[in-house]
Formats: structure tokens, C-alpha cells, sequence
């Protein structure tokens, strides 16, 4: 019975033991990164400092404000435009999948390029009435996305510089994400920022979904706006976009898929090259 005793006794001494080094490991984690800050470098790829300040409202990135899957954006990737197609289709039912809760201030967390130099990863931007840009502040681009070619096809206009997350919802937005009421211009050459979108695509699709979105502030609503590139394997333009936006009282809701496409061209989208086809036709 004494043996028996004393071995019960050891066990629970060990596994005391191994409880105390687990938490030893946690907590010591946890001090070396008690923003979390690393977790949101390695959730949206990006190492600048100003991420530590963000923490407070989405330290658990991904759970906390959502957003699609590796999985959901490799299937958006794989889709084929068809001539005659409409030019957007809506995901999950056209709910978006970003957390409403999740709005606690009034910034934009912009992720890093990817290794190839493009913007293939979410942007998510935490939007108030404020935030509404004044279109008379529009500087010139200069900016070149991976796969952009300038225009020269008779005064057409194929290529634009895409926004993310746009230009006309910046308003006080630094390069860094934070709100600076000195920065009433926005964001307009932010690498981090831009991927080449054809001009049907950007000025007659995306401004649809962009006009929703300032309804919105305008009604002084808070809305979370989220938008990502899409790109198949390792191509330089992005096969489309999807963006989704969310109000914390629900009223906004949508989520959508714009395919990168441009009547009358079709594209090389390993560099971006155009190509006349005047059988390719878009349905708005």
C-alpha cells in the first residue's frame, strides 16, 4: 500500500512538473510578444512597426475580423471568364464573412507584397464617415504593378492602376494604415496598395460595390471593407478581386468576385499583356 502510495505520488509530482514547464514556455512566449504583434506580422506579411498598435483590435487577425480561406480564394483563382459572362459574381451567397464586431478603430491594415512583388494578400480597412475623400485631392500615379503595361492601343484605355482599398474612402489614411487628420489626400501610391485591374473592371464594376461602401460613412456608419487581388500561381496579374464590406449594424452587407477582364482584349496573364479579340464581350 506504501509503495503504491508513493508512486501515486511521484506521478502527480511529474505531471505538476511538465504543467509548470508548459506554462513556463506559454507565459515566456507571451512576454517576449505581449502585443501579439508577431502573430499579425505572420497573419497579413507584414513586418512594420505600426502593426504593434493595432493589436488591441485584431491581434487574432484572421479570427477576429474573417475573411475567405486559402482554400475559397484558390477557388475564386481557378474560375474561367466566359465571353458574354456578367463581369462579378457573388461569394457565399453574397454575405460577407468579415466579423461586424470586429470595428474598433479607425484605421487600414495593409499587408506586405508578396515574393513576387505583388498584392496578393488582404487588405482590410476600418472605415468611418471621415474617411470620405475629396476627389479634387487626386495627385498623379506612378506607381507600376507587377503586370502593367501603359496604354497604346488608339486612345483606349486597357490598364488601370487598381485600389484595393479605394482611393475615395482614404481620406486621412497614411501609407502606414493610421488615421492622420493632416493626410486629407489619402492613399494613391501605396505599392501595397495597387495591382493592375483593367479600366472596365476598376471604372465600371469596382465603382459599383466602391459607391455602397460611402453610401455607408455618408450615413455615419462604421463598415469594415476588406479587398484581395486574386492571382493563379505564379501570375503577374491577378485574375480578379474579391471584395467584401460589412456595416456594424448589418444594413451594408455584400461579398463579390470582379473577374479582371476588358471588352474587346483579352489578356496574358502571366505578364499582363493585351491582346485585340473583339469576340470577347462582358456583361455588366
Amino acid at each position: 500500500m506504501t509503495r503504491r502510495r508513493r508512486k501515486k505520488q511521484g506521478t502527480v509530482v511529474s505531471s505538476l512538473i511538465v504543467l509548470i514547464a508548459i506554462l513556463w514556455g506559454v507565459f515566456t512566449k507571451a512576454g517576449s510578444d505581449p502585443n501579439g504583434s508577431q502573430f499579425l506580422r505572420d497573419f497579413t506579411g507584414n513586418n512594420d512597426e505600426h502593426v504593434t498598435n493595432t493589436i488591441s483590435d485584431a491581434s487574432k487577425a484572421k479570427t477576429n475580423y474573417g475573411g475567405l480561406s486559402p482554400t475559397d480564394y484558390q477557388k475564386l483563382a481557378n474560375l474561367n471568364f466566359k465571353s458574354g459572362s456578367r463581369a462579378y459574381t457573388e461569394v457565399n451567397h453574397d454575405k460577407s464573412t468579415l466579423v461586424k464586431g470586429a470595428w474598433k478603430i479607425n484605421r487600414v491594415i495593409y499587408s506586405n507584397l508578396d515574393s513576387l512583388n505583388r498584392t496578393s494578400r488582404s487588405n482590410t480597412a476600418f472605415l468611418e464617415k471621415r474617411n470620405v475623400a475629396n476627389d479634387s485631392l487626386r495627385v498623379r500615379q506612378y506607381v507600376e504593378p507587377t503586370g502593367w503595361h501603359y496604354n497604346h492601343r488608339n486612345g483606349t484605355q486597357i490598364y488601370n492602376r487598381g485600389h484595393l482599398i479605394a482611393y475615395s474612402v482614404s481620406a486621412g489614411i497614411d501609407q502606414s494604415g493610421n488615421y492622420d487628420p493632416r493626410n486629407q489626400s489619402g492613399d494613391q501610391n501605396n505599392p501595397k496598395n495597387l495591382f493592375t485591374q483593367s479600366a472596365y473592371s476598376n471604372q465600371k464594376i469596382q465603382t459599383i460595390f466602391e459607391a455602397k461602401v460611402r453610401r455607408a460613412l455618408r450615413q455615419n456608419k462604421r463598415v469594415i471593407y476588406q479587398a484581395t487581388a486574386v492571382f493563379r500561381g505564379n501570375e503577374l496579374m491577378a485574375r480578379g478581386v474579391n471584395l467584401q464590406a460589412v456595416s456594424t449594424d448589418g444594413s451594408l452587407n455584400f461579398n463579390v468576385y470582379l473577374y479582371n477582364v476588358q471588352p474587346g482584349y483579352v489578356f496574358n496573364y502571366n505578364n499582363g499583356r493585351a491582346k485585340v479579340d473583339r469576340q470577347m464581350q462582358v456583361n455588366e
